[in-house]
């Protein structure tokens, strides 16, 4: 019955909920793209740096450990409320899980391939794009789901620092109890999660298989 409701609320207020979604949406995307262009070069450089490599994971694992709405929270001192310190915050969610396994997909590579390579006299920027790079996808393309997985969810606490998205529903609906309208923001936060998963899962095992 209260799915039939939330269908209800959903069908009479499109544009409030579409507008919502968007903006959640929105929050993934951006947060998950700039994290991508951070975590994903700066795995590269220091993949090959032990001591370095040392210092990122620690750094890396400290940041997973502190929790979402923590983060969140952390960002309205400085930078306010709305759109930016929840993409901000987000950011510092995704960055972890994007950086730990490109190191891993980096480290994985066996030494004979790159010692194959070497021999042959490719370039390091050849080594990098015909072989690292390759090779290291399935690990990537796995942290890139985690990541996904973490900011869907993390977004919908965005709600609270006035970033908007799907969480608003969520919040109105414990406020007043209304049990239909927890449902519109819920529901659709777990079907994004399910289909990140079942996305990022299925390019995974596609690039797995072509290695």
């Amino acid at each position: 019955m209260i799915f039939i409701d939330a269908s209800s609320w959903i069908f009479n207020n499109s544009g409030t909920f579409f507008n919502a979604f968007n903006r959640h949406l929105l929050m993934c995307v951006l947060s998950l793209g700039i994290a991508f262009v951070i975590a994903v070069p700066l795995g590269f450089v220091v993949a090959r740096a032990p001591r370095a490599a040392f210092a990122v994971v620690n750094f890396a694992g400290a940041l997973r450990s502190i929790p979402s709405l923590a983060i969140l929270s952390a960002t309205m001192p400085f930078l306010g409320i709305g759109l930016l310190p929840s993409v901000i915050a987000l950011i510092v969610l995704a960055v972890p899980p994007l950086l730990l396994n490109t190191i891993i997909g980096i480290r994985e590579i066996d030494a004979s391939v790159i010692d194959a390579a070497d021999g042959m006299g490719m370039s390091a920027g050849q080594m990098l794009w015909e072989i690292e790079l390759p090779l290291a996808v399935p690990a990537i393309l796995s942290g890139v789901r985690t990541s996904a997985i973490q900011v869907i969810g993390g977004a919908a606490l965005a709600s609270f620092i006035g970033g908007g998205g799907l969480g608003d529903f969520i919040n109105a609906g414990i406020a007043i109890m209304n049990m239909p309208r927890l449902l519109v923001g819920a529901v659709p936060i777990a079907l994004l999660a399910i289909f990140a998963e079942l996305a990022f899962g299925a390019l995974e095992r596609l690039f797995t298989q072509r290695r």
